[in-house]
């Protein structure tokens, strides 16, 4: 029988409502303990046994709690993983991991003083447009690959209202909110780049933060990968190009997953991380004869539950986790060069 990892979440807004709640509530090696609710007291209408605390310290000095996930603003992922560190506690941290690779260095070093693990949460690994990609670039049938083009788009003219997004605080702007995805998606399928460029744009008006963002990563043996998100984009644009010596892959961007949980279907649903018959990658390969073969690729089922069996399986289990400490310091570094 699996000994569950009482785990707290200290936040009840969009992330912990959708990304992390659901998932801690139906996975057999979690138990949904407790929330920090600074103002209003929603989780115990979703989860009647949920203990809600005021205050992140008070939350933290309960000992029943071995996980936190720190899912709060930016600018605080620092502080509060170190304060959950220095309380025994393992720690599953937001994207982006933190605003500096200075400051992860110095939590990676602090979990290991205290016997701690500390692990990023990047979901988007689990998603069916990913592993679509993954699984057809581990295929092999692309050849010596040559380029990518990795896009994550949103139509968003007016400024939002989050201050922690919207303002030049540590950790805000386009580059900080869509990058730590994309160039999670870029290391690990190609590893870490030789070097990189980076540019941002300010096209809104009366914007603070960057609402553009564009990242050319050059690669070993002439891989060049060009990550770009943008929240001005009408027409969304494919997710995923990958082109290579012997062929091409174009996968629409799913995000199934996020868009059935904000609609309420439960995890249970057999429908959940199914996506749409019309976003079917499309590749295109070189036959020996020369001439040219189009297939239509479906994704794989989807399921964040994939994360958190990771999770699961480095506390309880002793796993190497799927994503290292490298690949985040090196995700940092790039988005605060």
């Amino acid at each position: 029988m699996k000994k569950t990892i009482k785990t707290g979440i200290l936040s009840f807004g969009t992330s912990g409502k959708i990304f992390h709640a659901p998932f801690l509530n139906e996975h057999s090696g979690f138990e949904l303990y407790a929330v920090v609710e600074r103002n209003k007291k929603n989780a115990q209408l979703y989860y009647p046994h949920i203990k809600s605390y005021d205050s992140v310290d008070a939350f933290l000095a309960d000992p029943e709690i071995e996980l936190v996930i720190v899912n709060t603003p930016n600018a605080t992922h620092f502080e509060f993983a170190l304060k959950a560190i220095k309380a025994n506690k393992h720690v599953l941290v937001d994207k982006p991991f933190t605003v500096s690779s200075s400051q992860a260095k110095q939590l990676f070093q602090e979990a290991k003083k205290h016997n701690r693990f500390i692990l990023p949460y990047q979901n988007r690994r689990y998603d069916s447009d990913f592993l679509s990609v993954k699984t057809i670039i581990d295929s092999g049938k692309l050849g010596k690959l040559v380029e990518a083009h990795i896009r994550f788009d949103r139509y968003r003219y007016s400024i939002g209202p989050k201050v922690a997004k919207e303002t030049t605080v540590p950790g805000s702007g386009l580059m900080y909110d869509l990058g730590p995805h994309l160039l999670d998606a870029a290391i690990s399928l190609f590893g870490n780049p030789l070097s990189w460029e980076k540019t941002k744009g300010y096209f809104r008006p009366n914007t603070q933060v960057d609402d553009y963002a564009h990242i050319h990563l050059k690669y070993p043996k002439g891989l060049q990968v060009f990550i770009t998100m943008s929240m001005l984009l009408a027409h969304v644009q494919p997710a995923f190009i990958i082109n290579g010596t012997k062929g091409s892959f174009i996968k629409q961007r799913a995000d199934v997953q996020e868009k059935q949980l904000m609609d309420g279907m439960r995890l249970t649903n057999p429908l959940y991380g199914i996506e749409d018959h019309e976003k079917k990658g499309i590749l295109t390969t070189i036959l020996d004869d020369g001439n040219k073969k189009q297939e239509k690729i479906k994704a794989v089922k989807s399921s964040y539950s994939n994360a958190f069996d990771a999770v699961y399986k480095t506390i309880r289990e002793g796993h190497s986790y799927t994503i290292s400490e490298q690949q985040i310091i090196q995700q940092l570094e790039i988005l605060e060069a």
